[in-house]
């Protein structure tokens, strides 16, 4: 089941989508597209892991913070990002089926595939790292750790884990000792560790809405010689009292959930063009997947050619 989160006005093309059940036995999970997703050949997705307060079964949780808070308070990403919804611990295995499953139905660039997280999210952030170092171009882990014996997979990949020595939730003990196992391995050219004294777990949720972050992983890709990590970012205390103020400004645009949007010269029918699959077309015609199946009469697995003719309302 798909519900469709508009950003206002809806003058914009930049869509947020809910997404319960689309990937089978896996994460509901919110979906953004910039405005630049129409024109583009194709994208970096972003994945955002979330921490243990967002848990449970409402999707509605996971705007209290992070990248998608961020990018309805205004902030400017210009990736596709996907936000799922954990109800415990992540997953690797999880994730990147839902990679997998928005990498055949979205135009990503499979060479820049960041994951970022804190908490709950950071310890899935270095679980999803350790698994498939090969396969993330760059990772930011906040106030988590790992739980995996053998880390040396960390060394392959440009991360930065960064952690407050204040943190009352999460020992800053737990970063110490991922550091320190992947400094056993002999490699540590490719990590950041921010060590930020004085800073407690919440403050670092501010790292989510700074420009410098996304900035970070954008310029890492798993086509880089080597794949070096870019040193010319550092994260200060400073930097996180500028974010604090931006998450204070307000809203600069509504979210209104609907099924559909207030269009009144939605078509009625839809002409299928190459390559495109349902929840694209789905996705375009402000729909949803079993609306289609159910208007046109065929399964989800349906195979559709150019040219075909859809109803879609």
């Amino acid at each position: 089941m798909i519900w469709l989160l508009f950003l206002l006005p809806l003058t914009s093309s930049a869509q947020l989508m809910a997404c319960r059940g689309f990937v089978e036995d896996n994460y509901d999970f919110l979906l953004y597209l910039p405005e630049s997703y129409q024109r583009a050949d194709e994208l970096p997705l972003v994945m955002f892991l979330h921490g243990k307060s967002l848990s449970g079964d409402s999707l509605e949780m996971v705007l209290r913070y992070g990248c998608i808070d961020a990018v309805v308070r205004g902030r400017r990403i210009d990736a596709i990002v996907v936000a799922p919804q954990a109800q415990s611990a992540w997953e690797p295995k999880k994730l990147i089926a839902l990679y997998d499953w928005i990498d055949d139905h979205y135009k990503v660039d499979t060479n820049r595939f960041y994951v970022l997280g804190m908490s709950m999210g950071g310890y899935g952030t270095l679980d999803m790292a350790t698994a498939y170092p090969d396969k993330i171009a760059a990772a930011i882990a906040m106030c988590g750790g790992a739980s995996g014996k053998d880390l040396c997979g960390l060394t392959t990949m440009p991360l930065w884990i960064i952690h407050g020595t204040a943190d009352e939730s999460v020992s800053v003990s737990c970063s110490d000792r991922v550091v320190d196992f992947m400094r056993s391995c002999g490699d540590t050219t490719r990590l950041i560790y921010d060590r930020m004294e004085g800073v407690n777990h919440s403050r670092l949720a501010r790292v989510f809405y700074l420009k410098q972050t996304y900035d970070w992983l954008f310029s890492h890709s798993l086509l880089d010689k080597d794949r070096p990590v870019n040193r010319s970012f550092a994260m200060t205390t400073e930097l996180l009292d500028v974010a604090y103020n931006d998450m204070g400004m307000k809203y600069p645009m509504e979210i209104v959930e609907l099924e559909y949007p207030p269009i009144l010269d939605r078509k009625q029918y839809y002409i299928v063009k190459k390559g495109e699959s349902l929840a694209e077309i789905a996705v375009e015609n402000y729909t949803t997947v079993s609306i289609l199946c159910k208007l046109n009469n065929f399964k989800k697995t349906v195979k559709l050619w150019p040219g075909r003719k859809i109803r879609v309302k």
